[in-house]
């Protein structure tokens, strides 16, 4: 039987764990770290509980994908004849993403009914016959239309004009048919930078002695240097973006990251006049439907914005939960129909000019890579002559990622609680 266990023959000391169990003692650091103020940096918190994934460029290229979208707008009225003869009617729709239409799909259109002379109304249902992703640009949709009634004497179909939506559903096969047009969704490749955080720490060997020492081997003085290195990251982590260049002065490259709050184009503005139990219901079904992702999220919010949702009357449709405590961080669950938001008050959003916004983050579609695992190294200052201290210098090279960006989604407060800002 093998093993794939891995053992030493030898002291097993820092250097040898990290060389033959290299995810060890980075996994140990960060159930350490996370201990620290969780509650102020939410972002960093999710993501280091998660565990992060090594690169080994401070370019970190990957693949974002969304699911295929499941409808698309007719760009152009379409006039149907009827006529007398059986079986299917043969029309071409042309739509604004004629793309995600393949052979042998079925095909609904909601707003555009087939009537028959009793006055009976159906969806027009289709049957794609060409077109889809191998088609010419602008050749359209080749359709059959397949719920005529067999009597077609007074039968007319209407609706399928500019701007109705049309509905993928499955696929329908012929008895003969072995294969059917590929599924594909390409993904789009992104990239974003691995930013170096450091933050040195140094303190004589009296303040050392005397200095209280914390639980897991941390002086109070590193633990605030921590916190502080974290409430950085978070601000990086959210609001960055994404810049490389040389330092004129150390003549060396530089990379900052970019942060989740641009690696989605998916926003939800809150309306105007005030928010209440109807308008956080709007909010959850434009973050939970169309783009299958978690039936529980995290909405990150600013002051402003938590204050507002705190004084909505909540109703049987829309109601405040239970405050759960998960990854550290205390959330107050808000359920509805559509899922369940997890509110946290983050004040990184007030110091950013955020106040009046937030984020809701999918926590199962981000990611974190690291380059530099958080480490702490020593600096022996006393032996260089450099200084009579002790120095710690904590290191961290990492970024964070929206794997389906279409599954995150940026609150904007605009006029609701968004404070005035007066002119210069």
């Amino acid at each position: 039987m093998s093993n794939s266990n891995t053992h030493a023959s030898e002291i097993l000391t820092t250097a040898l764990a990290r060389e033959l169990a290299p995810g060890l003692l980075r996994n140990s650091i960060d159930e350490k770290i996370v201990r620290i103020r969780p509650m102020s940096t939410p972002i960093d918190q999710i993501s280091r509980c998660a565990g992060a994934r090594g690169v080994k460029s401070m370019v970190v290229e990957y693949y974002s994908v969304d699911t295929k979208p499941t409808s698309a707008k007719i760009t152009a009225d379409v006039s149907v004849s009827v006529g007398n003869d059986d079986g299917p009617v043969a029309v071409t729709l042309h739509t604004d993403n004629d793309k995600i239409f393949d052979n042998s799909e079925t095909v609904i259109v909601p707003g555009a009914y087939v009537t028959a002379a009793d006055g009976t109304r159906t969806p027009v249902q289709l049957y794609v016959t060409s077109g889809g992703a191998d088609s010419a640009p602008g050749a359209g949709v080749g359709c059959l239309i397949t719920n005529l009634p067999a009597d077609r004497t007074g039968c007319r179909v209407s609706g399928l004009n500019k701007g109705i939506e049309v509905v993928r559903m499955g696929r329908a096969a012929a008895e003969l048919d072995v294969q059917t047009p590929q599924f594909a969704v390409l993904p789009k490749k992104a990239s974003n930078y691995c930013q170096i955080f450091k933050m040195q720490v140094e303190q004589s060997t009296m303040q050392r002695i005397i200095d209280k020492e914390v639980g897991w081997n941390f002086s109070d003085q590193e633990e605030a240097a921590i916190i502080d290195m974290r409430l950085g990251m978070e601000k990086n982590f959210l609001f960055g973006s994404k810049a490389r260049f040389d330092d004129p002065a150390k003549r060396q490259e530089v990379f900052l990251t970019g942060g989740i709050w641009e690696q989605t184009d998916h926003s939800f503005s809150l309306p105007a006049g005030g928010i209440d139990s109807d308008t956080v219901i709007s909010l959850c079904r434009e973050a939970f439907t169309g783009n299958n992702g978690s039936r529980r999220k995290i909405l990150i919010a600013g002051t402003q914005l938590v204050e507002a949702l705190s004084k909505i009357d909540y109703n049987k449709t829309v109601s405040a939960g239970e405050t759960e405590v998960k990854w550290g961080i205390e959330l107050k669950e808000i359920k509805s129909n559509f899922g369940s938001l997890y509110i946290v008050h983050s004040e990184i959003f007030d110091q950013c000019g955020h106040s009046a916004d937030g984020f809701v983050l999918d926590p199962d579609y981000v990611a974190k890579y690291c380059h530099t695992p958080f480490n702490v190294e020593t600096l022996d200052l006393r032996s260089s002559g450099v200084r009579n201290t002790d120095a710690v210098v904590i290191t961290e090279a990492s970024c964070l990622v929206l794997r389906y960006p279409q599954t995150h989604m940026r609150v904007l407060g605009g006029s609701v609680v968004r404070p005035s800002v007066p002119e210069l």
